[in-house]
């Protein structure tokens, strides 16, 4: 007879809370054959799921209940979503033998926005993998505290809205943000500020020259006719997801992208904000209470052309339209950073290069684990930051983002105690330190 686990559920059965006893019962069949059974007010249940504010947003205590039971009680659903990672991340699971973690307190969330983005069209698992395994994946990274997702529907693939493949890319993606929603996150797209397709008008496209427009099919926004059409697309794709209720938008100006024509440079001061500003407007006609967040990615990449500073010129005063800044660099954190303010004085999110750091060919071999390294990132600009998402691109970097997502958690999270946390959880309590021996190697 298969063994069963016993929980009730005192919370009202909202569809995230629904979520969470879901990804319980999933957790004990398929990692201990053991059967986690709902019980309402009929013995000593061995644990209680339970809704009640006073932690703090989005936070949870863990406590001893009767009889050796265990409380999960969660400031909001999110909250008791989170409360029950860690409850599952510090228990054992054995074949037929589920003993319940021992972590006890209280918990809170530092960063506000705790995110992770997709680079979902690059035939990367995100891109390639059946979806309902994506959906799946999206579910256990919630479980370590993220709350936020970001995809791309990279138009440079397509011909236009119309185009078959287009339309299969976008199905794809509605089913991964919707995976996001039922998993307590907000979701959003990521955007060039002058992207196109394939087939843009060839007399409507951007002076290259900034070595940054990898398939020059972008548009330059000063050319007549150029800017209304790169907003009817947008118009399009953000209709094409309105029913999701998208919660924000990333604003990008490179890798691909920009324009170096003498009318929009320095790009990232000039011609970029033009568009990223009419691109917001378009979005929140969809939803108004979206969030636009402006990446500075490869800003002054070469030398200095005038980009930090003339971002920090234009946003003197805060600008109304923007809610956020995210910066980050393939190497280092970008120095402007380090030692101005923020422009605008707008909240800072950062993008961790969590896949391909120090790979060839992109894409080619996959990450190593990198403690070490992104605790000496975190370590110089982790108090600066409201959150941040990193660049992920497939399931092989698993453990770089439970490293990242305990960062935003709290500040003062040691990377080298994730990974162990991570290890528990994903091998056994029993090999914790002969496998952080062997990342520490690997690294």
């Amino acid at each position: 007879m298969t063994p069963a686990f016993q929980f009730e559920v005192r919370a009202e059965p909202t569809p995230l809370v629904n979520k969470t006893v879901e990804l319980l019962q999933r957790h004990l069949k398929e990692r201990c054959g053991i059967h986690a059974v709902a019980v309402e007010g009929a013995g000593q249940p061995r644990l209680v799921l339970d809704v009640r504010p006073g932690v703090g947003t989005e936070g949870f205590c863990i406590e001893d209940g009767p009889a050796g039971g265990v409380r999960i009680v969660g400031n909001d659903e999110r909250g008791l979503l989170y409360g029950l990672g860690k409850f599952l991340r510090s228990s054992r699971f054995e074949e037929g033998s589920f003993i319940p973690g021992t972590w006890r307190g209280r918990s809170l969330p530092e960063k506000p926005l705790r995110g992770i983005y997709f680079a979902s069209h690059f035939h990367n698992f995100y891109h390639d993998a059946p979806v309902w395994e994506v959906q799946r994946y999206v579910e256990e990274l919630s479980l370590w505290g993220l709350n936020a997702l970001m995809v791309w529907f990279d138009m440079h693939h397509f011909n236009g809205m119309g185009d078959p493949t287009a339309r299969e890319m976008i199905d794809c993606l509605r089913v991964i943000l919707r995976a996001g929603k039922g998993a307590g996150m907000k979701v959003g797209l990521c955007l060039l500020a002058n992207e196109a397709y394939a087939n843009s008008p060839v007399e409507l496209r951007s002076d290259p020259r900034t070595g940054r427009a990898h398939y020059g099919v972008e548009l330059c926004p000063h050319k007549p006719g150029a800017r209304e059409l790169m907003l009817h697309w947008f118009d399009e794709e953000f209709a094409a997801f309105s029913d999701i209720g998208l919660d924000q938008i990333w604003i990008w100006p490179y890798d691909q992208g920009g324009c170096a024509c003498g009318e929009c440079k320095p790009w990232g001061a000039n011609g970029f904000l033009i568009m990223a500003e009419a691109v917001a407007d378009v979005f929140r006609r969809h939803s108004p209470s979206g969030k636009a967040i402006l990446s500075t990615w490869l800003f002054d990449f070469r030398k200095d052309e005038g980009e930090w500073r003339g971002l920090a010129e234009a946003f003197a005063k805060p600008p109304a339209w923007l809610d956020y800044i995210l910066a980050d660099s393939h190497e280092d954190f970008p120095a402007y950073l380090l030692t101005h303010p923020v422009p605008g004085g707008l909240p800072l999110l950062n993008f961790p290069e969590i896949s391909m750091w120090g790979m060839y060919p992109w894409g080619g071999y996959g990450a190593n684990p990198l403690p070490r390294r992104f605790q000496r990132l975190w370590d110089s600009v982790g108090q600066m930051l409201s959150g941040g998402f990193p660049y992920s691109e497939g399931i092989f970097e698993d453990i770089n983002k439970a490293i990242i997502s305990q960062f935003y958690w709290n500040g003062k999270t040691k990377a080298e105690d994730a990974v162990r946390e991570y290890v528990a959880y994903e091998y056994s309590p029993d090999v914790v330190e002969d496998v952080a021996r062997a990342i520490q190697i690997l690294e």
